[in-house]
């Protein structure tokens, strides 16, 4: 009697097929969680530290026209004008490298309006799926490993990985509780970097 060879049958076709849709979903979460070409990718930001710019709409002299020439009209003595305010530096520090490669520099900003900004320049750090900006009560050893602390402040996700940014502060921030500021991937729970903040002498 010829041996019967086993055929793939309707439950295995339907078993593998189940196996290749959990494979397929479970790869897409896995790129959607990780994104690894982030670590590939860099994206710069350079902003400019912004500066108090005067609104008041600039001055034509109107003229009035003789047969010869035109003539600028007489004008009014000019009023002397007050100088803006210039923003002045809070506090300083610098990036050290938590779970990535990070340096730069922070400053915590006083504009002229009396606003509070905060302000990384030459930043370089590493791209990621969802890496924020954050205020934090630690000093800058522990809030850039895996701990923010109590009442850390996300101030926005941030704009690059690379270059200079600045993140408004909110109206009413204590400023004497912010130790650090933390490059911190929310997804993970991990410290890219941080920087602790030391106040600038007046």
């Amino acid at each position: 009697m010829p041996e019967r060879i086993p055929v793939l049958g309707r439950v295995p076709r339907r078993a593998l097929a189940a196996a290749t849709a959990i494979t397929l979903v479970a790869a897409g979460l896995g790129l959607y969680l990780f994104q690894p070409w982030r670590a590939f990718t860099t994206t710069i930001v350079d902003e400019a530290l912004p500066t108090a710019t005067s609104t008041a709409p600039a001055t034509v002299a109107p003229m009035m026209a003789t047969p010869t020439s035109m003539v600028p009209a007489p004008q009014a003595p000019a009023t002397p004008s007050v100088a803006p305010a210039t923003p002045v530096d809070l506090a300083r520090g610098r990036f050290v490298s938590g779970e990535h490669e990070t340096t730069g520099t922070v400053r915590l900003v006083r504009l002229a309006d009396g606003s509070t900004v905060l302000r990384l320049e030459s930043l370089s750090t590493s791209e990621g799926p969802d890496v924020r900006v954050y205020l934090s009560a630690r000093p800058a050893s522990e809030s850039r490993l895996d701990d923010l602390g109590a009442g850390a402040i996300e101030l926005d996700r941030l704009k690059g990985n690379r270059g200079n940014q600045n993140y408004p502060l909110p109206a009413g921030v204590d400023l004497a509780a912010v130790h650090s500021v933390v490059i911190w991937c929310k997804r993970f729970s991990v410290g890219f970097g941080a920087a602790d903040l030391a106040g600038v002498p007046s």
